[in-house]
This record gives C-alpha cells, sequence and structure tokens, in this order.
C-alpha cells in the first residue's frame, strides 16, 4: 500500500476484503518468498547474543550496513537492515531473520540463501559467534534471553501470559523456516489454502528439527510446533473454517476481525489495544479511528498454521540449515505451482476427515513421521507428497524453460525414504557419538559448513 491508502480511514468492510482482493497475481507474475531464522550464540560459553554489547545484534547489523544494507530504525534503535526486497529483520529474543527477495525460482532462492549464510560466517570469524538453525533455542530458557528493543515486543510479552502457556517460549526460543506463495483468484486462494492447512502438519513432521530445550532432550522431536499449540488459541493453530464450504476472502476477513489486537500504532508510538477486536475497533470502542495500516499490521499479528495475506504463508517448520530451507521452498512450490500436482493433491485431502487431520497434527511433534490415525499415516503421505512436488517441480521446469528444481528436494527425499527425521538423527548422534553430551554436539555442529546439514 501507499502511505496515502494506508491512512485511509476504514468505513465499511469491503475496504477489508479489497485489501486481500488486491494480492490476486497473474500467473505468471508468480514468485517464492523464503524466510527463516536463526540463533546466535556467544563462543566459548554458548550464551545467546544480546542486543548491546561488544559481541551483540546491533554490531552485527552495523556489519551488513557497511556492506551497503539499509538501516531500519525504531527511534534510536537499528532493528535491521534492508536491500533490493530483501530484510533482516530481528525476532524477539535476537533471532536473526532472513525475509528473502521475491524470486521466480527456487535457484535463486537457494543462492540467496547460501550469500546470507556466508557473509554470516564471515562476521562470525570477525566477532566471535556461531549461528545454529535448529527449531528451539536448545540451551538456554525464556529467563536466560535478553529481548530486543523493540516497542510492540514489549506489548506482545505482557499479553502473552494471558493466553496459553508457552506464549513467551515461542518469541523467545523459537525459529522456523517460512515459504510465501501466490494466488491468482479467490478460487485459486481457496484451493491453496486448503492444500496448505490440511498438509502443514506432513511438512512439520519432515522438517522436524527441536528435540533439545534447555540442555537436554525434551521429549518432542519438533518441540516448536508443540509450543505453538499452546501460546494464543485466538490466533493460532488449525483453522478448521479454511474446510466450510462457503470459505473465501470474506470468511477469513470475518476470522481476523474477531481476534483480539495487540496494539495501534500512531505517530511513532505503539499503543495497547486493551484487548478489543478488530470489530470493536471498527465500532469506536477505542480512541483511535482504524486506517488501513492497523488492517495491514492487525492481518501479520495472527499466527495460524496458514497464513493468509496479499499471498499464502505456509509457517509449519523448524529451523535448518541451508538445504533444507530450500527443500521447504521445493516442498511447497512443487505442490502447488504445478497445476497436475495441485489437483492431485487437492483430490487426495478431499476425501480426508478434519478430525484426523487434527489428530495427526497433535502427534507430530512427539512423533514426526510416525504420526497415524485409522485411514492417515504420516510416513507414507510424506512419501506420496515428496512424488508428487517432485513431479510437479520436473513439470515446472520443462513449462518455464528452467533447470529443474527437484534436486532441492533431495533433503525431503532423504528424510522420507528413512523415516528419520533431522530430530532423529540428532538425537542418535547425541547418544552414539556425543556420550548426551549437547554442548560437544553443538560444537561439532559449529566446525561444519554453514551450508550444508550438520548431520549426514
Amino acid at each position: 500500500m501507499t502511505e496515502t491508502e494506508k491512512q485511509q480511514i476504514i468505513r465499511n468492510k469491503a475496504q477489508l476484503v479489497d485489501y486481500f482482493e488486491r494480492g490476486n497475481t497473474p500467473f505468471d507474475d508468480w514468485g517464492i518468498g523464503t524466510e527463516h531464522e536463526k540463533f546466535l550464540y556467544k563462543l566459548g560459553d554458548f550464551k545467546r547474543l544480546p542486543y548491546e554489547s561488544e559481541v551483540g545484534i546491533r554490531t552485527i547489523l552495523q556489519h551488513f550496513l557497511s556492506e551497503g544494507w539499509n538501516p531500519i530504525m525504531e527511534k534510536e534503535f537499528l532493528i535491521g537492515v534492508k536491500q533490493n526486497g530483501a530484510s533482516i529483520t530481528l525476532e524477539p529474543g535476537g533471532q536473526f531473520e532472513l525475509s528473502g527477495k521475491n524470486f521466480k525460482t527456487i535457484h535463486h532462492t537457494f543462492v540467496e540463501t547460501r550469500k546470507h549464510f556466508d557473509e554470516l560466517s564471515c562476521i562470525c570469524r570477525d566477532l566471535g559467534f556461531f549461528t545454529l538453525p535448529m527449531g528451539v533455542d536448545p540451551l538456554w530458557s525464556v529467563n536466560d534471553i535478553s529481548w530486543m528493543p523493540k516497542e510492540r515486543y514489549a506489548i506482545m510479552r505482557n499479553y502473552m501470559p494471558t493466553k496459553g502457556n508457552l506464549g513467551l517460549q515461542m518469541m523467545s526460543n523459537t525459529a522456523t523456516i517460512q515459504v510465501n506463495l501466490d494466488y491468482e483468484s479467490e478460487q485459486d486462494m481457496i484451493k491453496k489454502m486448503r492444500i496448505a492447512q490440511a498438509l502443514q502438519p506432513f511438512a512439520s513432521a519432515i522438517f522436524a528439527n527441536s528435540p533439545f530445550s534447555e540442555g537436554k532432550p525434551n521429549g518432542y522431536l519438533s518441540y516448536r510446533t508443540q509450543i505453538w499449540n499452546d501460546t494464543d488459541p485466538d490466533r493460532c493453530g488449525f483453522q478448521s473454517f479454511i474446510f466450510d464450504e462457503g470459505f473465501g476472502i470474506e470468511r477469513w476477513v470475518d476470522y481476523l476481525l474477531d481476534v483480539p489486537m495487540y496494539f495501534i500504532y500512531r505517530n511513532g508510538k505503539y499503543h495497547a489495544s486493551n484487548g478489543i477486536t478488530f470489530r470493536e475497533f471498527m465500532q469506536g470502542k477505542h480512541q483511535f479511528a482504524p486506517t488501513m495500516e492497523d488492517w495491514e499490521t492487525h492481518a501479520s499479528t495472527v499466527f495460524p498454521d496458514v497464513r493468509l495475506k496479499q499471498y499464502i504463508e505456509m509457517r509449519g517448520a523448524d529451523a535448518s540449515c541451508v538445504k533444507h530451507i530450500a527443500a521447504l521452498s521445493a516442498f511447497w512450490v512443487g505442490l502447488l505451482y504445478d497445476e497436475r500436482s495441485r489437483n492431485e493433491a487437492y483430490e487426495l485431502i478431499s476425501g480426508w476427515n478434519i478430525d484426523e487431520i487434527q489428530d495427526i497434527r497433535a502427534q507430530v511433534p512427539t512423533k514426526a513421521l510416525k504420526a497415524a490415525t485409522k485411514n492417515l499415516d504420516a510416513g507414507k503421505i510424506s512419501k506420496l507428497l515428496y512424488q508428487l512436488a517432485s513431479d510437479g517441480l520436473s513439470r515446472r521446469a520443462k513449462r518455464c524453460g528452467t533447470n529443474d528444481e527437484s534436486q532441492y528436494l533431495n533433503p525431503v527425499r532423504e528424510i522420507t525414504d528413512s523415516g528419520l527425521t533431522q530430530a532423529e538423527r540428532l538425537l542418535n548422534c547425541y547418544r552414539d557419538d556425543f556420550d548426551s553430551n549437547l554442548i560437544r554436539l553443538l560444537e561439532n555442529w559449529r566446525e561444519k559448513q554453514l551450508q550444508s546439514c550438520p548431520v549426514k
């Protein structure tokens, strides 16, 4: 939106529907947006990097400024950098996030991601820290983490404990990979949202990578997924209404209207919303009048498994290495950007019972690919999804005249063929190769090339 559009007062629901309709993107213009987060640790004591210190996150951002990136400021604080459609921002506990440029191919996404890790590796050597891309901080508790100086995080930090039990852990101790894809029309959006919601538990299972927390195994394979399950039921989780007969943009708008707001931003300051929903905001129950900028902000402060903005966000995977970041993009592009694979995926899920999908989803944090119900088997279905995605990518390459992107699915193939997730491989190494010494395992991780996965 332009600045003028952002300041438009919201007077009716049609404006909110129109916001999402503007996301309709012609097929030839579909892009791939990939976001990923990672934790940053000091060498020696393995403590998470604070914002302010000689070896701190602000110093790292300043290094990117020296390489031609532009600053993102909040008051006097440097809270991110941006360059050519990409940005680096900070999650509440200092998780370092690259929101990549919108690319046409996964080849470009892979190069961008590898370059980012290479650049960060050079800064690592200069300053004395290292990166760790896992779904949950394996070492430290919420109380050990320094919070970033972003005003909105202070409001959210106070709000989270009023809802679920693990909201503060979500904010400070989780990291993810996210893929953002376009839709052509409302009907295209509906089909993609349904596929993405139904298949998100299988993506979470395949990419499970958070078996440790507070220095020991936590009993989960994807603890990040479990944390999200106990964060805030108003704005997180599985949205079954996506499968309702009348689902569309207007129904998504209704969902957002009834979610409590976190805050309202005016004149450089964040104001608490006092728990009102956006619908109540439009009814005049706050001193400020709602603007389209408020709506855009509110739409980004719900955190379901699949989120509709002016594109579709797939949010179900634990953070991991460069190859896995590209693999997640390849997984969803292969399923959703090839018409035949998209139709076959839609046909597959159309026969599923929603209760069974939710049952699988509930099992995934502890069982990953071994999750199963009477009619659904995560391991078998994940193998099928790999093949659908691979075939879709091969057809896409022929159609677009590009090199085949299915090579980026190799981590998915290895995981689904073996039935062993990254989390299970890490646990095996922890017990068998490092005598249950997590620090030794992490030291081994640190010494691997950043663009390679740490466990073979």
